[in-house]
């Protein structure tokens, strides 16, 4: 293969081959080049062509060695050159040297600073042009005159149109450069006129913000952007009265979150564009930002819970030898009221425990059909009898989530909705993909709907309708469950009653094989003995291992489908870096270490974990990723 060092060398080659002297300097004056040609044309010694020799060295050598004939004032005459240099213009001239010769000098500047220059020496031609001159006698002074002048025209024409056609190739490289840049970027960068017509695109738009269309040049934005023109107008028309914006917005059509940067164009009238899509970006962000709030709340209310959980059990011991004693019908009421609003603030306690205490969205791999009727079954009994309860399920593949705080949010907002709904009403839970970006998750109900207040405040911790009967932190446990996701909730109201919207991040489960050779890595025979029994109960074939180093050393000798694989094992390396060892294999973890344990975490970014102890069904449903696997 040529390498670039070979590419030079062959240039470099090929311009000491042509018969014409070259030189080239950079922008600072240093030299980068001058050729055999210029080096014999002009006498210079071997120490000035030397690359990174300067500009000036090289002047004082020709001005000393009598190439520009008497200089009067050497100091003047050569800062005057370095002078013109470092201010470079375009150029042709002939001029005579002091040996007699006639050469022509042709300057171009080059697309990355500097210069190069082409000496040719035309005294042939100078002397052609004389000899013409001695013998036509029959030729006026005049016609003479005009031929040496359109003669020397013709060259400066000649050289004029060579540069500009190297301009021209040089400009046409720049652009078809500058274009696959652009459109290799993971943005979609345009330009707009004064009239809001795009005047160039990279083709990235429907990239970023899909079912738009990818050819717009021509188009109005308006008619590019649908429904998100509304959106950025406001600043597009900002951009083109000279205001520079940076700002995101939420494309409703696709559900993408997009970062969008407006830059006014400062030679003519326009707008330059540069969108992205940030929703990975912005979902990781909330994420973040809900976690540090849960972090905040825990720290402000866990000494206050510890006291209050005090003087709660002081309430309630003293209640109850109270209760013992012989009292009045109505003070023993009291007592009794006593009692049960000190066990609704023991209780309220351990909500707000739930809420504030430690813990994260630990997504596995979920079909969420078969979770759906789970969560039907679970939530039947506890609805009125002639409550109608209707799942629609329009997913289609499995995917990751959370199915302890995803179940426990839906359970919440189906009782809600029950709460608000006739007895002979309708729960309607539905779920589908949002393009490739949101799972999408609507309750509705035909109940009263939300007040205006609720509209408002409804996600509030502690706001509720219900008076005693509530604690106000439904909602809020909900709000809360889909910010540690990264996503959305929104209350609204239907034709028939409430509806409440979680939009969850959208990520596809891995697909796992359904047969093959299953490698299970567990340090404990016992342990390995059920479940190589459960594997092979599923159809798989299953090979053992100890250790990461036995295990690496199967995966290299063998065509694992799948690796199952305990945390905890023989020798020091963890299971999980098997993840890293060998990537293009499918991992499943298992371990009986708590959530809270730094090995637990560093598993959970690499693979699926299952908590151990686990049933063989469990561990199925595990293996094939369709449902909870949670015994």
């Amino acid at each position: 293969m040529q390498t670039r060092t070979d590419t030079t060398a062959y240039t470099l080659a090929g311009l000491n081959l042509i018969q014409q002297a070259l030189s080239i300097f950079d922008r600072n004056l240093g030299l980068v080049h001058i050729n055999r040609p210029m080096q014999v044309m002009f006498d210079l010694p071997d120490a000035l062509c030397v690359p990174g020799t300067s500009f000036e060295k090289v002047i004082r050598h020709l001005a000393v060695s009598g190439e520009y004939g008497p200089v009067d004032d050497m100091e003047s005459f050569i800062r005057t050159r370095v002078d013109r240099a470092r201010a470079f213009e375009p150029h042709y001239m002939e001029r005579t040297r002091a040996n007699g010769r006639t050469i022509s000098v042709e300057g171009a500047p080059l697309p990355q600073g500097g210069w190069v220059t082409v000496y040719t020496d035309i005294t042939a031609i100078k002397q052609q042009e004389a000899l013409l001159r001695s013998r036509s006698e029959t030729l006026s002074e005049e016609v003479l005159a005009r031929s040496e002048e359109l003669s020397a025209t013709n060259r400066q024409l000649a050289a004029t149109i060579s540069a500009l056609e190297e301009t021209r190739r040089q400009l046409t490289e720049i652009e078809a450069r500058t274009r696959t840049t652009a459109e290799m970027m993971p943005a979609h960068i345009a330009r707009v006129d004064d009239t809001g017509h795009y005047t160039f695109s990279n083709n990235r738009l429907s990239d970023v913000m899909p079912g738009r269309p990818g050819a717009i040049v021509g188009l109005h934005a308006r008619e590019a952007l649908g429904p998100a023109y509304a959106r950025v107008a406001p600043h597009l028309n900002g951009a083109l009265n000279g205001e520079p914006s940076t700002f995101e917005f939420t494309d409703e059509p696709s559900g993408r979150r997009i970062r969008a940067a407006f830059t006014p164009d400062p030679l003519e009238p326009g707008v330059y564009i540069m969108s992205q899509d940030v929703t990975h970006e912005t979902q990781a962000r909330v994420a973040l930002q809900q976690t540090r709030r849960r972090e905040m709340a825990a720290q402000l209310t866990s000494g206050l819970a510890h006291d209050f959980s005090n003087l709660l059990t002081i309430m309630l011991g003293q209640q109850a030898k109270l209760s013992r004693l012989d009292l009045t019908p109505e003070a023993q009421a009291c007592v009794t009221s006593t009692l049960q609003a000190a066990r609704r603030g023991a209780a309220l306690l351990n909500r707000i425990s739930d809420i504030t205490s430690p813990r994260q969205w630990q997504a596995e791999p979920l079909r969420l059909g078969p979770f759906l009727e789970d969560l039907h079954t679970l939530a039947k009994p506890t609805l009125p009898e002639k409550l109608r309860l209707t799942i629609l399920d329009n997913t289609s593949a499995p995917l990751l989530a959370d199915p302890g705080l995803l179940n426990d949010a839906l359970l919440n907002l189906i009782l809600n909705a029950a709460a608000a709904c006739p007895e002979d009403g309708t729960i309607t839970l539905t779920a589908r993909e949002l393009r490739d970006t949101w799972l999408e998750i609507t309750v509705t109900d035909t109940g009263t709907g939300f007040s205006p207040e609720a509209l408002e405040r409804g996600l509030t911790p502690f706001f509720t309708t219900k008076g005693g009967e509530g604690s106000g932190l439904g909602l809020a446990m909900v709000y809360d469950m889909t910010k540690l996701a990264g996503g959305s909730v929104r209350l609204s109201n239907t034709d028939s009653g409430a509806c409440v919207t979680l939009r969850l991040p959208l990520r596809p489960a891995p697909d796992l094989p359904q047969s093959g050779l299953v490698l299970l890595v567990e340090d404990s025979p016992d342990l390995r003995a059920p479940i190589r029994d459960t594997l092979t109960a599923q159809g798989f074939s299953v090979i053992e291992a100890a250790s990461v180093d036995e295990a690496s050393a199967l995966i290299d000798a063998l065509d694992v489908a799948l690796v199952l694989s305990d945390i905890t094992l023989e020798g020091d390396a963890p299971g999980y870096v098997l993840a890293d060892r060998h990537p293009q294999v499918p991992l499943r973890l298992m371990t009986s270490l708590p959530v809270t344990h730094p090995d637990h975490g560093a598993a959970r970014a690499r693979a699926p974990v299952l908590a151990k102890p686990f049933t063989p069904e469990a561990l199925a449903r595990f293996l094939a990723c369709p449902e909870d696997p949670r015994p």
